[in-house]
């Protein structure tokens, strides 16, 4: 089995979505990047990458055999750890030492093209999956990709927010709220909105919020998180500083 060692990674626990794991351009001084001794390559199927990179699913048991113990990061030797790649996309895993990818990793650019010039002549592993992967429906918590798609960290987790408060809004089932935030968004339908049921009004505005971001976006977000601690910390935390972008040392 190939490996490569010294390579660079920055974790990010219980992702679902591959779009949540961060490609190098977009790492921070406060992820969890970390410097792994030795991990090996698996060349896989586009499916089978696809699984890893966008569920938290258990992997087949032949991908385990192979890739145990056969990482070690800082001395340790880690379980279940291994490099994915169809080809196109790369992705680091480590099971935590249980059956799924719980922490998942983008590469520096450098390691990603070493990576595809060593597996250029080997040929890809099959793993056969158990079961069909469903297909999973949009959740404010878990958007589709194509709701993501061109939209940058900072944009994504503004995003992600704005979801999360409109979840907050539809628990509440407030008719008179969802009126006024629908209001704010569409100015000239004021009487129209009123006379829309809360269910009506709320999926207007999320249909609003999922397509694309732009400023107006940027804007509603930040109106609709005030009062609220917690959604005022995480759009505190969204907005930091391009001082925070990780050295680019290690590039």
């Amino acid at each position: 089995m190939i490996v490569i060692n010294d390579v660079w990674v920055n974790w990010f626990e219980g992702e679902e979505k591959g779009y949540n794991v961060c490609p190098f351009f977009e790492w921070r001084k406060q992820d969890k990047i970390q410097l792994i001794d030795k991990i090996p390559i698996l060349y896989v199927e586009k499916r089978m990458y696809q699984y890893i990179e966008n569920d938290l699913d258990d992997l087949p048991g032949k991908l385990l055999n192979m890739i145990q113990n056969r990482t070690i990061i800082k001395g340790e030797v880690i379980k279940y750890a291994a490099i994915v790649t169809d080809g196109e996309g790369i992705l680091a895993f480590d099971t935590m030492g249980y059956h799924l990818p719980l922490k998942k990793s983008r590469l520096i650019p450098r390691h990603e093209r070493r990576i595809l010039q060593v597996i250029r002549n080997q040929p890809q592993v099959s793993f056969p999956l158990k079961r069909k992967v469903p297909v999973k429906t949009d959740h404010p918590f878990s958007l589709g990709a194509e709701a993501m798609v061109g939209l940058i960290r900072r944009e994504r987790e503004l995003k992600w927010l704005t979801m999360l408060v409109l979840d907050q809004l539809k628990e509440g089932k407030n008719c008179d709220e969802i009126h006024y935030w629908l209001t704010e968004w569409e100015p000239d339908q004021y009487h129209e909105i009123r006379q829309l049921s809360f269910q009506e009004a709320w999926q207007r505005l999320y249909r609003h919020i999922y397509k694309g971001w732009s400023k107006k976006h940027e804007d509603f977000c930040q109106e609709i998180v005030k009062g609220h601690l917690l959604f005022e910390q995480l759009w505190e935390r969204a907005n930091m500083t391009n001082d925070d972008v990780v050295m680019r040392r290690i590039k």
